[in-house]
């Protein structure tokens, strides 16, 4: 048994292990907008940022005159109705958004007295057609005395590149740890206000090889550079394709926190692959000003680039709409909600996130309460009720998200994928041979069949790939599809009552050997390294991820272009979750062009046919280590596995089936 201490975060996150066979213990609490000690107002919710603020230097007051962009994200209506409806498939059809935001949104005398009271201390207010987000635009100093807080300047430090992401260069931003006031009247159906910080708060989920396994592998027979028609021939999308359903009429949706250079795709898509595509195919839609910094991998523009790269060129006569925000929580929302409020985008995806383990924190710390997942949650509701498929990538460090983000090893899943109104996309690695090294160095690792991607596979290998021992290695190497339970988000409707949803087996290799108590929680700091782990069983609740699966493995990964790379290096090989959700994206503009109209919200329908006869899924239920996320396995005859979901598509069935529903 190796032991080793694992904390690499700036501070500690909440416990998240939801009915693990683990030691790990379960201690989430969760509050309300609380009463305020000021006569007539309440406080509400800030966003995830503010509670990061807390640990870092502050350099004097943030200067009044800064303009600054805040969002004001409302209540819904009727919203137990709504889940309702969508959960039945919206039997009574899709709405428009004009029918969302009369039965759903706020009323409009609650807006117009929000956009006087903000007007007031000279701050212009722009609403969202869906009447769910307000846009603010002011000074530091009109928010501050209309909001009751005092923002200051602080330093966000570096961010060295590790486990395959890219790193962060330290930065100014502003914020305020004081917790935002309104008048009661108006904090009633106020859900949040975001963008009194511009913390950088998301992480892409692409990913590279770590760097030993990059100096060390060979050309490999199938280790990378695979094309996107190896995923429509491999998961069985060439059928549609072949009938000459490409997309044409739809409209794919990037959400996005880094800016992207139209060029690099166009080049992709005609010269790399040789594929012909519209002109003029990409409108990019700025949010909130735009991402910070231009077209830069240091930002995630690698991350914008291949979701625009893989969803077109699986869908290469769909129009693609980028909504590229900034990275702080107000830039996340409001692309949601443009994507919502336009109603453009047929099928729209996601490969941004935080782990769970953050939100909690903030929660913990006094700082935030549900209804921060609440405003990401009614937006991906008001899309499903449209009929927009939405897709969001499961993240990149297997049963552990907040290793990312935390740097610890406690059972986490990312959100805002946790949603109940988003479709999960997982990872797996392909079956084959990998082969490493030269020479008299050279070796193989033969992967029999498809797996959940879980990178203890590499593990044993730890001295073949010159790392100095093994417990350094197993750092480099913590990779694998996201997936686990959610202690946000309950079980929705349709996961109920199919097998594997609140049952599991694992294979504990990071066992917890001590814990650091933060914020009322217990966090696992040590753990111990077991190399054969024997299979336990669990219960949990909250909902299950991800959804289903599909090639993620960087061994087994995809090409990339994009020229900020240098000469030479435009093309590298990739992965990551970051893949499955645009692929999937694409996937359904496909199907819908086959099918003349949108299949909307994919789950209440993909559940219900996996347990059919003739399933459009091949569960990944092998159990053992052959075949897990680095903690949770598959269960021989279960329909659903925690780190693959229903398992791998088979999309022209599958499109078969959305046909006959």
């Amino acid at each position: 048994m190796k032991s080793a201490t694992w904390v690499r975060s700036r501070r500690a996150g909440a416990v998240l292990a939801a009915g693990s066979a683990s030691a790990l213990v379960l201690l989430a609490l969760a509050g309300n907008a609380s009463a305020s000690p000021h006569p007539g107002k309440i406080a509400i919710p800030q966003g995830i940022g503010a509670s990061e603020l807390t640990t870092l230097p502050v350099f004097g007051s943030t200067d009044p005159s800064m303009p600054e962009t805040v969002s004001f994200v409302l209540q819904m209506r009727s919203q137990a109705r709504l889940e309702s409806a969508v959960d039945a498939g919206m039997p009574g059809g899709y709405l428009s958004v004009g029918q969302f935001a009369g039965t759903y949104g706020q009323t409009q005398s609650n807006i117009t007295a929000l956009e006087h009271y903000l007007a007031g201390y000279g701050i212009t207010a722009t609403v969202d057609a869906d009447d769910l987000n307000v846009t603010a635009n002011g000074t530091a100093g009109e928010f501050d005395s209309a909001l009751s807080v005092q923002q200051q300047q602080y330093q966000v430090p570096a961010v060295k590149a590790t486990d395959g992401h890219p790193g962060r260069a330290a930065m100014m931003i502003h914020g305020t740890t004081d917790t935002p006031l309104l008048p009661q009247q108006l904090g009633s159906f106020v859900l949040a206000i975001l963008g009194l910080d511009n913390y950088p708060t998301y992480s892409s989920d692409a990913v590279k090889s770590p760097s030993t396994v990059k100096e060390s592998s060979g050309s490999g027979q199938q280790i990378d550079l695979l094309p996107p028609s190896f995923f429509t021939q491999h998961y069985n999308l060439n059928p549609i394709l072949k009938k000459g359903a490409t997309g044409a009429g739809e409209t794919i949706g990037i959400v996005t926190l880094a800016a992207l250079n139209p060029a690099d795709p166009e080049y992709f898509w005609n010269n790399v692959l040789g594929i012909s595509t519209p002109a003029n195919r990409i409108t990019i839609d700025n949010i909130d000003g735009g991402p910070l910094g231009g077209v830069t991998a240091t930002a995630g523009s690698d991350e914008t680039t291949l979701d625009v790269e893989q969803s077109g060129a699986i869908a290469p006569d769909a129009h693609i709409d980028v909504y590229q925000a900034p990275n702080d929580d107000p830039g996340f929302t409001d692309a949601f909600y443009a994507a919502a409020s336009q109603n453009a985008a047929d099928s729209v995806s996601v490969s941004w996130g935080e782990s769970e383990t953050v939100i909690q924190d903030a929660i913990n710390s006094g700082f935030e309460d549900p209804n921060y997942v609440q405003a990401f949650s009614n937006v991906f509701l008001e899309m499903a009720a449209q009929g927009q498929s939405t897709f969001a990538s499961a993240g990149d460090y297997g049963a552990y998200d907040a290793a990312g983000d935390e740097g610890t090893t406690n059972l986490s899943v990312d959100s805002p994928a946790d949603s109940p109104w988003v479709t999960v996309a997982g990872g797996t690695t392909l079956a084959g041979t990998q082969e490493y090294g030269s020479g008299d160095t050279a070796f193989d690792i033969t992967i029999p069949a498809e797996r959940t991607w879980g990178w203890d596979y590499l593990w044993p290998y730890w001295s073949q790939f010159g790392a100095d021992n093994e417990t350094d290695w197993i750092d480099e190497t913590i990779g694998g599809s996201g997936g686990g339970f959610s202690v946000d988000e309950p079980t929705p409707a349709y996961q109920q009552g199919i097998s594997g949803v609140n049952h599991f087996s694992a294979v504990e290799y990071l066992t917890p050997t001590d814990y650091q108590e933060i914020d009322g929680l217990y966090l696992p700091t040590d753990f111990n390294f077991n190399p054969s782990p024997s299979v336990s069983t669990g219960s949990a609740t909250g909902r299950a991820m991800p959804d289903l699966a599909t090639d993620a493995d960087p061994q087994t990964g995809y090409e990339l272009y994009f020229s900020e790379f240098g000469a030479g290096e435009e093309i590298q090989d990739y992965g990551g979750t970051s893949f499955v959700g645009p692929q999937l994206n694409g996937a359904t503009a496909v199907i819908d062009s086959y099918l003349g109209h949108r299949v909307g919200f994919w789950n209440p329908s993909i559940y219900q046919f996996a347990t059919q006869a003739n399933s459009p899924f091949t569960p990944l239920d092998t159990t053992g280590t052959s075949n897990d996320n680095l903690y949770y396995s598959g269960t021989r005859g279960q329909i659903f596995n925690a780190g693959s979901g229903l398992g791998i598509p088979n999309l022209a069935k599958l499109a078969a089936d959305f046909a006959k529903s």
